[in-house]
């Protein structure tokens, strides 16, 4: 049976699992409803799952092929935001406050579909499918938290996941290899001067004027330290100081994040910040405290991962429906998985004005065209089988 055919055999059900996934949003790590619902899915597939027992949310099942042969691992996150929704679809959010504004229903849905089609051609398996539903993959902390449960990631020999874009046309799919999302890493700055009467700078050190100055000495590492062809980012995103109009500050804290693609890049970036940072804070005769939190690899899609998933992308869907996307400077915390294993992170085209399908991921008018999904359920599955048939 071709995988192709099963796509239309099972769009309404992908649909409206995405649909009722939606209705019932949960934040990252308190998605205990969303994986008890996951689990009734896959029980009614006859799927064996272990739920992860220390949060009780994400859950690893296995699709054992017909044949013998590697193993691989199909990635769903499952985790929602504290949005409140504005979509205006019948479907909405139960739970005020909360919504899937991401498209991580969506992924649900897929995987699930995508478990559909491989126990109709489990004679087509050469080895063992594990379908991942991750949690708190918004934290960037689900997949290190799933990589540590059972023996899975282990046995495994490649992985494919993927995101519904909306910066894709609907049905439009983006298996592109090498550097595909960025690495985030979290800073914090602290500045340490010394307060005083706004009328008598002279004897103050002002953490204003030093915090505004190292914001300023910051932009040159991207401007002039680093290659113009390294895609770089350097961003201050809060600013903190002073009590009252008169006052000058003697304390300011500054927080934000740095985006690269090459992962040799990260020390480099932390080591040339913090000499700007504490240098200029002595310039001005004030101290500084530089915090560097590594959060999120670049993700990176291996060449001969790539070439299956765009196979696969063809025989499901037509050639017509392969992509060319830039990479996006957004961070996804798969890269943690293909730090370690080869894999493809793909990109699912969900844009459809006609339906109001626009919006930004995370906006609360988020939307999306669910017809699509049911060919990503099919992309998911034709990927794991030719892989394995491809490595076995």
């Amino acid at each position: 049976m071709e995988i192709k055919s099963l796509v239309k055999k099972y769009q309404a059900d992908i649909q409206a699992l995405r649909r009722l996934f939606h209705q019932y949003p949960e934040l990252s790590f308190k998605e205990v409803e969303t994986t008890k619902m996951i689990a009734a899915e896959l029980d009614k597939l006859k799927i064996p799952y272990k739920i992860n027992p220390e949060k009780n949310t994400g859950l690893v099942a296995v699709i054992e092929g017909t044949m013998p042969g590697k193993k691989i691992a199909l990635r769903s996150d499952i985790d929602a935001l504290n949005v409140t929704e504005e979509s205006g679809v019948s479907f909405s959010s139960c739970h005020k406050g909360k919504m899937h504004a991401c498209g991580h229903d969506a992924h649900i849905a897929i995987l699930l579909g995508a478990a559909k089609i491989l126990m109709d051609v489990r004679e087509q398996i050469n080895g063992t499918v594990y379908l991942i539903f991750q949690p708190a993959e918004e934290l960037g902390q689900g997949s290190s938290y799933m990589m540590k449960f059972g023996d899975w990631f282990k046995q495994i020999d490649n992985i494919f996941g993927g995101h519904v874009w909306i910066d894709l046309p609907a049905g439009q799919v983006s298996v592109e290899e090498g550097e595909r999302m960025a690495a985030g890493d979290q800073f914090t700055i602290k500045i340490h001067g010394h307060s005083g009467h706004g009328s008598q700078p002279h004897q103050t050190t002002d953490a204003v004027v030093i915090a505004s100055a190292i914001v300023m000495n910051l932009q040159t590492i991207v401007s002039r330290h680093y290659n113009p062809l390294d895609s770089v980012a350097v961003t201050i995103a809060s600013i903190h100081s002073g009590t009252r109009f008169n006052i000058i500050a003697g304390e300011a804290v500054m927080e934000g994040i740095t985006r690269y693609f090459r992962r040799e890049l990260g020390k480099d970036l932390k080591d040339t910040m913090e000499r700007i940072i504490m240098n200029t804070a002595k310039a001005y005769g004030a101290t500084a405290e530089f915090n560097y939190v590594p959060m999120i690899p670049p993700t990176i899609n291996d060449p001969a991962s790539s070439k299956i998933a765009a196979a696969a992308v063809e025989k499901v869907l037509g050639k017509e429906h392969l992509s060319i996307m830039q990479k996006t400077t957004g961070g996804e915390d798969f890269a943690f998985y293909m730090n370690h294993k080869p894999g493809c992170f793909a990109f699912f085209g969900i844009y459809n004005p006609s339906i109001n399908a626009v919006e930004s991921h995370h906006s609360p008018k988020f939307n999306l065209d669910d017809t699509v999904l049911a060919g990503a359920s099919g992309v998911y599955a034709q990927y794991a089988v030719d892989w394995l048939n491809t490595h076995k």
